[in-house]
């Protein structure tokens, strides 16, 4: 493999060095950076779905070199996230991307005690948000009890890692009644993949469809369809069953026809053709599924879009002091909803950093 990989994994982890130290100094769990400085989540605090992004990337950079320095900092972070255990209100069905990437890294790499049981208890929470109707409630609102989202095919790798490490298959059964709901009603003929359906919260029937983050009601977000073509190779990886293999390769096909020539990612697949909307965060992990899918499919075609996008991506990193973080133009929703458009963001940077780490060897492969 190509020793720019490893050297970029190195130069990220020297910059992580130094500016992890600012959010240290303030406490905080960082989800942007701009001008010189680490910016918190728009909204709900801790509370707020990226913050086991964070931790993440610490555990990425201790998984290849064992600095303490990072250890360190990533339980910094996890205390902050489990002290949301109390706060309760604002967790959602997201404990899957906060959880498992902090604590359940923890557990993983080190074998602490507490961060396997805070994983647990996160699954819990998880698994109390089954609706029997046939899928996961995604968000909290009083008129969103039948919604769900492609998302959530990335946290349920959290219910199957529960149900292998208690032997309850209770959490693998709610991972599944949630996979094969939306393996049947979220991606469409062409392989693209819907953001939200609405189901009636009573008998599971399908009512609508919203267009969520992406351009427009029935267009393509690009960052869904690579939940979805992760989402779905995690769910392959996680039971072998070949209809999540085969729903992942359909939707790879569909993204690798829409990467650019130049290796980045169009917000939306569909937005209008003078708009200039990119957002790195949507390649960097398909590339990540890419080249999980590519070895589960022996497929050698999906590892070489991962690496088109990768070196999109390298292209697009800025190496100099004016960001604490690195991957720029990632943007949050086609239409800004405050979280950031065309700038940094630390799960962009995370999910490259695990390209780079896949690349080079030492990916932990924390999803599992």
């Amino acid at each position: 493999m190509p020793a720019r990989y490893e050297e970029a994994f190195r130069k990220i982890a020297g910059k992580y060095r130094h500016t992890a130290v600012l959010a240290a100094q303030n406490n905080m769990i960082p989800y942007k950076s701009e001008k010189g400085r680490w910016i918190s989540s728009p909204h709900d605090g801790n509370s707020w779905w990226t913050g086991g992004f964070w931790p993440a990337l610490m555990w990425q950079f201790y998984a290849s070199a064992a600095d303490p320095f990072f250890m360190e900092e990533a339980r910094r972070a996890e205390g902050l996230l489990t002290a949301e255990f109390r706060a309760f209100t604002h967790l959602n069905h997201d404990v899957g991307f906060m959880y498992l990437l902090s604590v359940g890294a923890d557990a993983k790499l080190t074998g602490d005690p507490q961060a396997h049981t805070d994983t647990l208890h996160a699954a819990s929470l998880l698994m109390g948000r089954l609706n029997p109707a046939g899928f996961i409630r995604a968000w909290n609102g009083p008129d969103q009890a039948g919604y769900a989202i492609i998302d959530c095919m990335m946290n349920l790798s959290l219910l199957y890692w529960a149900s292998r490490q208690t032997g309850d298959p209770r959490f693998a059964r709610a991972a599944g009644l949630h996979a094969d709901t939306a393996l049947r009603e979220f991606i469409r003929p062409d392989g693209s993949v819907s953001h939200i359906i609405e189901f009636d919260p009573q008998t599971g029937k399908r009512l609508r469809e919203h267009p969520g983050q992406g351009y427009a009601l029935g267009s393509s977000w690009s960052r869904g369809q690579a939940w979805g073509l992760y989402g779905f190779t995690l769910a392959w990886l996680n039971t072998g069953d070949p209809r999540y293999l085969s729903a992942a390769r359909r939707i790879a096909d569909y993204f690798c026809a829409h990467i650019r020539p130049d290796g980045l990612t169009d917000c939306d697949f569909c937005q209008p053709e003078d708009e200039e909307r990119i957002d790195n965060i949507a390649g960097a992990i398909a590339a990540c599924g890419l080249m999980e899918l590519s070895k589960a499919a022996g497929v050698p075609a999906y590892e070489a879009s991962a690496l088109r996008l990768v070196d999109g991506l390298l292209d697009c990193c800025e190496w100099s002091g004016d960001r604490c973080g690195v991957l720029t133009r990632c943007t949050a929703s086609y239409h800004d909803d405050g979280a950031g458009q065309h700038t940094n963001i630390v799960y962009g940077d995370y999910f490259l950093v695990e390209a780079l780490a896949k690349l080079s060897g030492t990916d932990p492969m924390l999803w599992l």
